[in-house]
């Protein structure tokens, strides 16, 4: 594969949808099919001793499937899409020399679309005073006030973005002020570009009030296994709210909790209601984006279906 690869674009496979959605089981069986190996597309599953709240996939669940940028970071590290970006084109390339297919699988659609088309974040380089003040704001103002902000200035991209998702409204800030230029922008510009591979971007998707029950049955799930344990355990060691990896979902809520601000039962609720309209947006971002193909879960009588599907499409236009 690497000597045909020469000459033509690097095949690439796209696995992603909302949060709960079933990715995890699906791309290693299509793995097992196609003879690839996964790349996570989470900018979550990055960090190391974040596993309930993550949905991260476990060794078991790997089933002998290779893995890549997972469990490759500590809480205290900042993980963004340029790090992504980096490590993901290093791992495409590690996947194509084993002779294998890089599949791209996670619901963080940034991530996906910067290695899908060589997004340049040349001019976005991080200023750590300046994203300090934006948090400090966000927490002395409200996270609304930083949210309104960013409405003034790119107001397509606070459209996008909830106001508690701090992390992504305070780069979108950062952008504006080091470049002049609106990140809604600079992202059309850059899905203009023609990509460097030959993909398949399958977008995977339940029934609204499926996907939502799911979502709820899954909190409830994690509260099982021990979520409330993990984060505890994390802030015991001081990782403290404003760490990026704190900032997840399903992390950042337990906080009013240990403050005595909010019941257990408010806390559970919260992440329910903010991981439904988290998974609302991320199906927004998907509708925007070019080329993909969707895969309603309840159009298909079994995984297998869906699997022949894929397989058909993978073939049909060269990706395999």
């Amino acid at each position: 594969m690497e000597e045909k690869n020469r000459n033509q674009k690097i095949p690439l496979v796209i696995l992603t949808g909302p949060t709960a959605a079933g990715k995890t089981n699906l791309s290693i069986q299509l793995a097992k099919r196609i003879g690839g190996e996964i790349i996570s597309a989470d900018s979550m599953q990055v960090y190391q001793e974040m596993n309930i709240g993550t949905a991260k996939i476990s060794p078991e669940e790997m089933d002998g499937v290779p893995h890549y940028l997972v469990d490759i970071f500590t809480p205290e590290q900042a993980f963004n899409v340029v790090e992504f970006q980096r490590r993901a084109k290093e791992a495409v390339q590690e996947i194509i020399s084993h002779g294998k297919i890089p599949i791209v699988v996670g619901g963080t659609g940034f991530y996906i679309q910067a290695l899908l088309y060589d997004i340049d974040f040349s001019q976005h380089e991080e200023k750590e005073e300046y994203r300090q003040e934006l948090f400090r704001l966000s927490e002395e103002k409200g996270k609304e006030y930083l949210h309104d902000r960013l409405k003034e200035v790119d107001p397509e991209y606070a459209e996008l973005v909830h106001y508690n998702n701090v992390k992504k409204v305070i780069r979108a800030l950062e952008y504006y002020k080091e470049t002049g230029q609106k990140l809604s922008q600079h992202n059309k510009e850059q899905q203009d570009k023609i990509s460097p591979y030959t993909f398949a971007y399958f977008v995977l998707n339940h029934e609204r009030s499926i996907l939502y029950d799911r979502i709820n049955r899954r909190v409830d799930l994690m509260m099982e296994q021990g979520l409330l344990q993990e984060v505890e355990g994390l802030a015991k060691k001081g990782y403290t709210p404003e760490l990026i990896s704190m900032q997840g979902l399903g992390y950042k809520e337990f906080f009013d909790y240990f403050d005595g601000k909010a019941s257990l039962e408010d806390v559970v609720a919260q992440i329910k209601q903010e991981t439904r309209r988290f998974a609302k947006r991320q199906l927004t971002w998907f509708r925007r984006e070019k080329e993909v193909i969707w895969i309603d879960k309840g159009d298909y009588e079994s995984e297998e279906m869906i699997l022949d599907k894929m397989m058909e499409h993978l073939k049909k236009n060269g990706v395999i």
